[in-house]
């Protein structure tokens, strides 16, 4: 082991790893999945330790917030820049059809929304095996061989999937209605 691998240990535990909870805490409010808070961490934590090789950081905990600010930035603006993917092959057109008055094109592109968020809700490989079935119809064997996983992982991907859907919708209309848990 090379001499400033204990040091650097030692400097991380002590000044680095005290300030998890309360970074983990702010990242819960602004993302939208543990998966993305679990990936702004990690970030966070090499951009650190890059940062310290390269001169001594004197205030490590206001470095950290910084980073960690900067990162979950980035990640909301890159979320907010990609397109979302069309539901459906026909796209919008069919929320638009003649038969629909005003009222019922609003409610139902207010639903597609809705739904919208909800998939994007989803921790990442859920909600691309959930979008291959569900949005584009792919059966779940050739999800599994596109995506080098085992039927299992798919079809437990997709009931996860699902409930969290189901749970992301259920929040909203319990807030809609102004009623919490």
């Amino acid at each position: 082991m090379p001499p400033s691998e204990p040091e650097s240990a030692r400097w991380f535990r002590e000044h680095v790893l005290p300030h998890e909870p309360m970074v983990r805490g702010w990242l819960r409010g602004r993302l939208t999945s543990e998966s993305d808070v679990d990936d702004v961490v990690q970030e966070a934590y090499v951009r650190l330790l890059r940062a310290r090789e390269r001169q001594p950081i004197d205030a490590p905990k206001a470095l950290l917030f910084t980073i960690v600010r900067n990162l979950a930035r980035d990640h909301c603006r890159h979320r907010d820049v990609l397109p979302l993917e069309p539901l459906a092959e026909e796209g919008e057109s069919a929320v638009f059809t003649e038969e629909a008055g005003p009222p019922e094109t609003v409610a139902h592109r207010q639903e597609l929304e809705l739904l919208t968020a909800a998939i994007q809700s989803l921790p990442d490989r859920c909600r691309q095996i959930f979008t291959l079935r569900k949005v584009y119809g792919l059966p779940q064997a050739e999800i599994a061989r596109q995506l080098g996983l085992s039927e299992n992982t798919v079809s437990a991907q997709l009931t996860i999937g699902v409930r969290k859907c189901i749970a992301f919708l259920d929040r909203c209309r319990r807030e809609r209605e102004g009623r919490w848990p």
